[in-house]
């Protein structure tokens, strides 16, 4: 049984490089679809459709002290980008660097792919993953493809040097 206990203060993280087959990253986004459905209400149907999980093959999982405690995805956007999707961190890790080493190591990997920038997409109704995006070096850009015309999206674009 895993123990939601852990102390955050001394986090001693693990940050795995895997595919959307890892157990560790669907208990994770099972956690992160609850919680959206929760902040996006009606629209949360809409928003779901584009988040399926299946044949991800860029998914990180953080772990701390063997218990996963965040993940993040890149899939595939254009031929220099890619897409960051699932990012989601258990609330009692959020705060502590988490996010931000999820994303790193996102951005690690895109670049390691040979990709110039990443993309993404998040809600109004997500504060804490605006403010995390804005403070990694994210610019808001238009909505794009399925996103355009969608009041609760902001989608933003990083370069990647």
């Amino acid at each position: 049984k895993r123990s939601a206990n852990l102390s955050p203060r001394k986090l001693k993280t693990t940050v795995l490089r895997t595919d959307s087959s890892n157990n560790d990253f669907q208990l994770l986004v099972k956690k992160l679809d609850a919680d959206l459905a929760m902040r996006d209400g009606e629209d949360h149907s809409f928003y779901a459709q584009f988040n399926k999980t299946d044949n991800i093959r860029y998914a990180v999982v953080v772990l701390a002290e063997g218990e996963p405690v965040g993940c993040g995805a890149i899939k595939p956007f254009e031929d220099d980008a890619m897409e960051v999707k699932r990012m989601y961190v258990v609330t009692n890790f959020r705060n502590r660097g988490v996010a931000s080493k999820i994303l790193l190591e996102l951005e690690m990997w895109a670049r390691e792919l040979g990709k110039a920038r990443c993309v993404l997409e998040t809600g109004k109704r997500q504060p804490e993953a605006i403010k995390l995006y804005t403070k990694s070096g994210y610019k808001i850009i238009s909505n794009y493809g399925q996103y355009k015309g969608k009041d609760n999206s902001v989608c933003f674009e990083k370069t990647l040097s």
